[in-house]
């Protein structure tokens, strides 16, 4: 294991989750301006967008977005109201709801992933380059592997 001081690595931490804050902020903004989108819809429209049918199972899209059940309702009826989701039963299984882009939906999630994209390489890409920000991105993916 590496010799690295308490407040050493205590620094580290706190600046890479105060990079992630000042970068994510700005791109929750970016959003907010062109889109009107709230941070849970905007979440939710990208993770569908990458979706194989641009469905996922309510459950799961709950669990990774990082919302309760009821928490997670409530965002999908207002998606729902807004035309940007609709609800599907499964044909499987009769416990599974899909939740599934609409066309307004699948536009605006478009739309979502181009600001999210330019954001990015404007804040990210550019002060890091590709091969610290390739890097950056391995790191995170190391450590939610190894802590999720």
């Amino acid at each position: 294991m590496p010799d690295v001081g308490d407040d050493e690595i205590v620094t580290w931490w706190g600046l890479v989750i105060e990079g992630y804050q000042a970068t994510q902020e700005r791109l929750l903004a970016a959003v907010a301006e062109h889109l009107a989108l709230a941070p849970g819809p905007f979440d939710i429209l990208l993770r569908l967008l990458r979706s194989p049918g641009y469905r996922l199972p309510m459950t799961r899209l709950a669990k990774e977005a990082a919302l309760s059940s009821g928490g997670f309702t409530k965002v999908a009826d207002r998606m729902t109201d807004a035309g940007l989701i609709r609800r599907e039963p499964s044909e499987t299984d009769r416990r599974v709801t899909h939740v599934v882009l609409t066309g307004h939906g699948l536009d605006t999630a478009k739309r979502a992933r181009g600001i999210t994209a330019e954001v990015l390489r404007e804040r990210v890409l550019e002060p890091l380059g590709e091969k610290r920000s390739t890097e950056l991105a391995e790191s995170m993916r190391t450590l939610r592997e190894t802590n999720g």
